[in-house]
């Protein structure tokens, strides 16, 4: 095989590599973002935040809050994100509803407390879901927080729930900012969005992976093979092959 067709061969990997990706969704990102970021503690990003620094950063601490609401089981929330899907096909699954319900609160650490902008929290919220799955004529207006919509009494949708509690730890990455009323706020900033998860990061990645693994395993295994096959075919031109 000539060093010519290597390189080429490389080159259509890491674009086909690069295409599964994105198709995957925003959860490779999210999951690449929480990964790489560099660790903080909230008294480095207080300092930042007051001597104007913008970094995307990483943080830990308890989720810390004066006002919760109770969930259905009683839990002590902060934030919750209460979605309905129908599933369209090859798409995958579509929201037609999406409420999210929040209070303020924050991160804190021995004296330390930085606020979360839960504003800005979207897919990057990484949690594990409470789901519920049906079909279209399962739904009554009390499930809705607006009109039924339009569906064939057969398709398939499902109730996601996704939610923060006072009695979690949480991780969050984002840049930190002073807020109107001076208190440190973590929040999307330099292009990237805010995100925030309660689990470890080793099960955040399985979350964020799961129900498309063997595409991002693929994806991942391309571009693992782009360098070295641009690599040996540039060796392979060098001894004039």
């Amino acid at each position: 095989m000539s060093g010519l067709v290597l390189i080429l061969a490389g080159s259509a990997a890491g674009v086909l590599g690069t295409i599964l990706l994105r198709r995957s969704g925003p959860g490779w990102r999210v999951g690449r973002l929480l990964a790489a970021a560099p660790q903080r503690s909230l008294a480095e990003a207080s300092a930042m935040a007051a001597g104007g620094e913008t970094a995307y950063i990483r943080l830990h601490g308890r989720v810390d809050s004066d006002e919760e609401f109770p969930s259905e089981d009683g839990r002590p929330l902060v934030y919750r994100r209460r979605r309905l899907q129908r599933l369209a096909g090859r798409a995958g699954w579509q929201t037609f509803e999406d409420e999210r319900l929040a209070v303020p609160f924050g991160l804190a650490e021995r004296g330390q407390r930085v606020a979360i902008d839960s504003a800005a929290l979207g897919d990057g919220l990484v949690v594990v879901p409470r789901e519920s799955v049906g079909v279209a004529a399962d739904l009554s207006e009390d499930a809705m927080d607006g009109s039924l919509p339009q569906l064939p009494p057969d398709t398939p949708v499902r109730l996601r729930i996704e939610q923060v509690s006072t009695s979690d730890h949480a991780t969050a990455a984002g840049v930190p900012f002073t807020g109107h009323d001076g208190a440190v706020v973590l929040g999307a900033g330099l292009g990237r969005p805010l995100v925030l998860t309660t689990l470890e990061l080793d099960e955040a990645m399985r979350v964020l992976a799961s129900g498309r693994r063997q595409q991002l395993l693929l994806a991942a295994g391309l571009l693992v093979c782009t360098p070295l096959l641009i690599v040996l075919g540039l060796i392979l031109l060098v001894l004039g092959r």
